[in-house]
């Protein structure tokens, strides 16, 4: 594979043989077979629906969607920002640069540039941007990128992941307005062993709390360095089935606007914890990291909100690419699923020794022998604006590696989903699929790139709309 977010993918080979060695951990109550169907209903009994179903149904018989090109010039746009109570929209470039865009195009100067403080690389970068629920009037925004290592970052780690709060003006206008040295504070400092699985994404939820993804520290299988031993035997490591050791492999919840973490917790350095943790997050008075959501993620490309649903696009290794609906506590299964299959063994459990059931992914795909297969999910959005046609109220979303097309899902049909693949007419799609986005006015918009290293300006974004 070539470099940088080629190696989504899983780094290990897409489409390596699986090793079927290991053993499985006996005093687990409940197995299942790699053989079961590929819904996983011969494990997993626990299959999340969504809350958000009364809304139109998408019709999904041979969908087809038009593309309007409507900003270039980008190396590897990979998230979209779209504030409340504007009608801005920024694209987060894997280079540094945060860039806004209007119905002429994208601006000749960044609003915001961070390119002097990120490393690149591997799959790292500037990865994901979120505008607080009040920017219109606070003007905070809150980016997650990859910086050298820091204090408290081993020496032999790659880099340090950074979530940070700018300030930001938020009634600028003009080419760079916002780029001249914003007010930068430092929220969560996470130490990063490999360049890869990073994940990246943040979006705040209709509660005001910013939920945050962490990838499993890269590499292969959820081993090696950086990852720490878990209760199950049969693959070493890893940080996803880990609770205690450190915040990879999980989804954050944190509240941005308090200081103190849980009745005034401290870092481990003794100091004030520079946000707040809810106190109906899971782990909270029970054994565990509070900041941690929900785990068994390998590497969540992508989440974004729907009312209060919440979908997580996580890439799989070497065989599925999985959708998952976010619910409080859950495991989501990585190292010991990938999907709803068994990783690396002909059977495995299907609850940790606890009794903790694993989740099944609301949809999944192969990476080959299927008519929707692919290398690496890129999670979407739902479209919920009329101008996307025939699949208004799909969650719409794509594979790294384009081909062409799109995929689109009902959310109002009960989960599993089948995944119905959406032919794009009009401008070409481009060769790789980094992200989505939506506007206030429920516009969807596709990023793409033709150079899988994330460097260049082939990076375009594109509107969706009804053929």
């Amino acid at each position: 594979m070539a470099a940088g977010f080629a190696s989504l993918a899983g780094c290990a080979g897409i489409g390596a043989p699986r090793d079927d060695g290991g053993e499985i951990d006996s005093e687990s109550p409940q197995t299942q077979s790699d053989t079961d169907d590929s819904t996983g209903s011969g494990g997993s009994p626990l299959v999340p629906t969504p809350t958000e179903t009364g809304g139109p149904r998408p019709d999904l018989d041979d969908p087809t969607v038009a593309l309007e090109s409507v900003a270039t010039g980008f190396a590897a746009p990979l998230d979209f920002v779209a504030p409340a109570g504007t009608d801005r929209r920024f694209v987060v470039d894997r280079d540094g640069r945060i860039w806004e865009f209007t119905d002429v195009g994208r601006r000749d100067e960044p609003f915001v540039d961070l390119s002097d403080r990120i490393v690149l690389g591997g799959e790292r970068g500037l990865l994901g941007a979120a505008a607080h629920p009040d920017f219109s009037e606070n003007g905070r925004l809150y980016v997650r990128y990859s910086a050298e290592p820091r204090a408290g970052t081993p020496g032999n780690y790659s880099h340090t992941a950074v979530l940070a709060e700018l300030t930001v003006d938020p009634d600028a206008t003009g080419d760079g307005a916002g780029a001249d040295a914003p007010n930068e504070r430092t929220v969560l400092e996470v130490p990063q062993p490999q360049p890869n699985h990073n994940a990246g994404a943040l979006a705040f939820g209709p509660d005001g709390y910013l939920s945050v993804a962490f990838g499993d520290g890269g590499g292969a299988n959820d081993v090696g360095t950086g990852h720490v031993d878990d209760w199950y035997d049969a693959v070493d490591g890893g940080n996803g089935q880990d609770v205690t050791e450190n915040l990879l492999g999980s989804i954050l919840r944190i509240d941005v606007d308090g200081r103190g973490g849980v009745d005034g917790s401290e870092t481990a350095d003794g100091e004030q914890k520079p946000y707040a943790i809810p106190a109906d997050n899971p782990l909270v008075g029970r054994e565990g990291l509070d900041e941690q959501y929900a785990w068994g993620f390998r590497n969540p490309w992508r989440l974004s909100f729907h009312g209060r649903d919440c979908y997580v696009a996580d890439v799989g290794q070497g065989a599925w690419e999985e959708l998952n609906l976010l619910e409080s506590g859950r495991n989501y299964g990585w190292n010991v699923r990938e999907g709803a299959h068994c990783f690396r063994t002909d059977a495995c459990p299907t609850t940790t020794p606890s009794g903790e059931p694993f989740v099944d992914p609301v949809a999944e795909y192969p990476h080959d022998g299927a008519s929707v297969s692919g290398i690496s999910i890129i999670g979407g959005v739902v479209a919920d604006g009329e101008s996307v046609g025939d699949l208004r109220g799909a969650y719409v979303f794509a594979d790294f590696l384009a081909q062409g097309r799109l995929f689109a899902v009902d959310p109002g049909a009960s989960p599993p989903w089948d995944i119905a693949t959406v032919d794009v007419a009009g401008d070409d799609l481009g060769q790789f699929v980094l992200g989505f986005g939506r506007d206030q006015d429920g516009n969807v918009y596709v990023l793409t790139t033709e150079q899988s290293d994330g460097s260049g300006s082939t990076g375009a974004v594109a509107r969706l709309g009804s053929v």
